[in-house]
């Protein structure tokens, strides 16, 4: 019998650890670990390097500063380039979903190098009408923007298929609006997603640091403390503990924020923690520019330190990169202060390499804590079936890394819509050289050789 796949030679992190064996695929799904080197039509040689899940990043923005039907590719080239499989893009919609929803999946289908998945993003009460329509659509979790609202209610939408034009809108979520998107959600089965800031402390507190001529990332992370974020956390858990409801809180980077998580499980409340490379890697207290301006803000080294102890005990769940897909002039618009500039920026294709040269390779995670920290956990949360693992009959979605690579981080290597990176000139040892998506061979040493369309829609079961 041939087989359609056999790697040979790789390390091969496993749910049960780490196997010295080859790979063997058929049909898209791993079919067996043997030391026998079988027959097959492709055979791909990865001696010394390791064979991990494929990655799967459970935060991207994509299809909003160009279309989807453009963004698809560019952003899942980026992901291949940088090991990512699955990538959960976050919909923002300002109208009907039962309209908008399909046409942003027919336009998605046969343009993604890698899979993809989807968060639908509730701001008005029609939209929480609409959300068994959405999870009948194959949608993952909702998401809540707590952070929006007021006078700082302003979003840019997902823009509509073809279209060349931004899509603004000004939203509230109030807390009515939030109880009734938890208590949808817990009847539907599915998490919600939250960005945790209060909206109304925010918006008074940046109004008194530009009032007082602040500037700079320092005084962007002032004017949004922490306890902010603990407060928006106090709130929708009340909601969770209520209805039952599984809460997802997205991109936390603060000691204060794991805090008040800590406090709220203590209390039952069920509920996952992602966090983002930036908050393992960036502060305001060594950035001068205001490229890495984002909500919630970059913080201090004291918090970075928080954020990796909590990687390494099991506090967090995962990893997403919350991508956006912009270019720098569109950031930074006229550069004259850091209120003026968009927050956001790209980052999907330095998320493993950062996790492998500033955690495996400094012992502060090991691999097969990688490997549930970037692919595990999330199929598991987000129930993506066939996902997640090394393992006979799961999909052939695998990542082969060389941990000792060495290469200076340089944002054209990913190929996406961005001109710039908050990483470009690191230096990161390990990195992907090889991305396979479902049986088969998406990138392979910084080149994707794969047309789009090898990418597949994943919707929860």
């Amino acid at each position: 019998m041939t087989h359609d796949m056999i790697i040979t030679g790789a390390h091969v992190i496993t749910p049960d650890g780490t196997l010295e064996r080859n790979i063997v695929v058929d049909e898209s799904r791993v079919v067996s670990f043997t030391t026998d080197d079988v027959p097959c039509d492709t055979r791909i040689r990865a001696d010394g390097l390791v064979a991990l899940p494929g990655l799967i990043d459970t935060h991207v923005h994509y299809g909003v500063y160009t279309p989807i039907d453009r963004a698809a590719g560019t952003e899942s080239h980026a992901a291949a380039i940088g090991g990512i499989t699955t990538m959960m893009r976050m919909l923002r919609i300002g109208g009907a979903y039962q309209k908008a929803l399909p046409e942003q999946l027919d336009a998605s289908r046969g343009r993604h190098h890698v899979n993809y998945a989807v968060h639908a993003s509730i701001f008005n009460y029609s939209q929480v009408d609409e959300m068994e329509y959405c999870a009948s659509k194959g949608v993952s979790s909702f998401k809540i923007y707590m952070n929006l609202g007021g006078e700082i209610g302003h979003v840019y939408m997902d823009t509509a298929p073809g279209s060349t034009g931004l899509d603004e809108a000004t939203v509230e979520l109030t807390v009515p609006l939030i109880d009734k998107i938890v208590k949808n959600a817990a009847g539907l089965g599915l998490p919600v997603c939250v960005h945790a800031e209060d909206y109304e402390s925010c918006a008074c507190s940046m109004r008194e640091a530009q009032q007082k001529g602040g500037d700079g990332l320092g005084a962007w992370s002032e004017s949004r403390s922490p306890e902010y974020e603990a407060k928006a956390i106090q709130t929708v858990c009340r909601a969770a503990r209520k209805y039952g409801t599984t809460v997802y809180f997205v991109h936390i980077g603060s000691a204060r924020a794991l805090e008040q998580i800590r406090a709220e499980r203590a209390q039952g409340t069920k509920v996952h923690v992602e966090t983002c490379p930036h908050y393992l890697t960036i502060t305001h207290e060594d950035r001068g520019d205001y490229l890495a301006k984002v909500m919630p803000p970059v913080r201090t080294r004291a918090d970075i330190g928080a954020v990796w102890a909590a990687l390494g005990s099991g506090e967090i769940d995962t990893l997403g990169t919350d991508h956006v897909a912009n270019t720098q002039s569109s950031k930074l618009g006229d550069g004259q202060d850091v209120w003026g500039a968009l927050a956001g920026f790209p980052g999907i294709g330095a998320l493993l390499p950062i996790l492998l040269s500033s955690g495996v390779n400094c012992d502060r995670l090991t691999l097969e804590q990688l490997a549930a920290l970037t692919s595990a956990n999330a199929a598991k949360i987000f129930s993506l079936d066939g996902k997640g693992a090394l393992a006979v009959g799961r999909d052939a979605d695998i990542t082969i890394v060389d941990t000792r690579l060495e290469k200076v981080l340089d944002h054209e290597m990913f190929g996406g819509h961005s001109d710039y990176s908050i990483y470009d000139g690191m230096k990161l040892r390990g990195w992907p050289t090889k991305t396979i998506v479902g049986g088969s061979l998406v990138a392979e040493d910084f080149e994707v050789i794969a047309k789009p369309g090898t990418g597949r829609f994943v919707a929860p079961r």
